[in-house]
């Protein structure tokens, strides 16, 4: 968990550097949140469900059509059978589900393995759970996952595994060598492997996603957790799932009681209709986005960045260091001002010891309209001057 020096919850710099492109008028390309409304058919069904009068409490594991629609989605895509009833749980988002998956799972002082750079709420969550946070460096440019490392950081108090793939913040997509050993080490450990695949449908160049939960040994210790808001631009719907084992979704289903209860009446129903959109949307989707994270690529590069290739999600990741910057949290705090646009130092992922690594790393959100995009690269190659 991040703290400031009185020992309190500190705000994160994703809030820091939000405030200061409201602040600027800076093109906001530090958080992860699209610029554009989600399918027609997917805001209809939400108004219609609003205008049925579905504004109550919905039930605790989630609307009938939307456990069904998890659950189809999961057998459509991975060849995974599911029991909507007793194996599928709807969140407030993924991050509730990871929140009440590692309150539920892990004790004081349980280890939970993850990979650094890392989405900020895993140590947070980690941390309010009484559990100690284990992570595996992802080095270089290309953000490689050393399998000795990955070995030595698992141990006989590993409780969990928390894996991100397609990854935030890099935006590299996990080979199938690396995926097979993170299983082999939780079936070796006896721990449970928590899936963060919120970015499922947004791989590059035809890539297909591939759930740890398929692999060889995993289904019966893996929980997959994912969410509509990517995949569907709705972001503050805040509409999640989990899937797995019955007595692991029942553990976690008795902490998220105690956390939203439940919530997003009108707009479970719209995700469910999402869900069963056509494979042809999906593919239009994931290539409408490569476009735009080459845009942004090449006006990085062109600007004078060094640029780590996207291979799937919202981010790219652009190294300063050519540019003659070394600390890109100090130049992310100047860049409205060099260049108007904002963008998040991919030391904030990391551990103070990890961060060095990345200290001249700047993770940039190309989840925007083209315009915008267009933009920022005007800006961002003023840095030349």
């Amino acid at each position: 968990m991040l703290l400031d020096e009185t020992g309190r919850a500190a705000p994160t710099i994703f809030a820091e550097m939000s405030a200061l492109a409201a602040r600027t008028g800076a093109v906001n390309l530090g958080q992860g949140f699209p610029d554009e409304d989600g399918p027609r058919a997917v805001l209809d069904a939400a108004h219609a469900a609003l205008d049925a009068g579905r504004n109550q409490y919905p039930p605790g594991r989630g609307v009938p059509e939307l456990l069904d629609a998890v659950a189809e989605h999961q057998r459509r895509f991975y060849g995974i059978d599911l029991d909507p009833a007793r194996e599928v749980l709807v969140t407030a988002g993924a991050t509730e589900a990871l929140a009440a998956t590692i309150l539920a799972l892990v004790d004081d002082g349980d280890e939970v393995v993850t990979l650094e750079p890392f989405y900020d709420a895993y140590g947070a969550l980690v941390g309010l759970a009484g559990g100690v946070h284990r992570t595996v460096a992802m080095h270089g440019p290309e953000f490689v996952v050393d399998h000795d490392e990955l070995r030595a950081a698992f141990s006989s108090r590993t409780a969990l595994v928390v894996v991100n793939d397609p990854h935030n913040p890099t935006g590299t997509v996990l080979d199938a060598a690396t995926r097979q050993l993170i299983v082999d080490l939780a079936r070796q450990h006896d721990a449970v492997v928590v899936t963060d695949e919120v970015y499922e449908h947004l791989l590059f160049d035809g890539a297909a996603h591939v759930p740890l939960s398929t692999l060889p040994g995993a289904a019966e210790r893996t929980l997959s957790i994912s969410s509509g808001g990517k995949t569907f631009s709705t972001t503050g719907w805040k509409i999640g799932w989990l899937t797995g084992p019955e007595h692991l979704v029942s553990r976690v289903l008795t902490v998220k009681q105690y956390l939203t209860f439940v919530n997003g009446s009108v707009f479970q129903p719209a995700i469910a209709v999402g869900l069963g959109l056509p494979d042809e949307w999906y593919r239009q989707l994931a290539a409408g986005l490569q476009r735009k994270a080459e845009l942004l690529t090449e006006g990085l590069l062109a600007a004078g960045f060094s640029v780590a290739p996207s291979r799937g999600g919202y981010f790219v990741v652009a190294d300063a260091a050519p540019l003659g910057f070394d600390d890109a949290a100090d130049l992310c705090r100047r860049l409205p001002e060099l260049a108007g646009v904002v963008g998040v130092p991919v030391s904030a992922f990391c551990h103070e010891e990890a961060a060095a690594e990345h200290a001249s790393r700047i993770r940039f959100a190309f989840c925007k309209r083209t315009e915008v995009l267009e933009r920022a690269a005007r800006g961002l190659a003023g840095l030349r001057v």
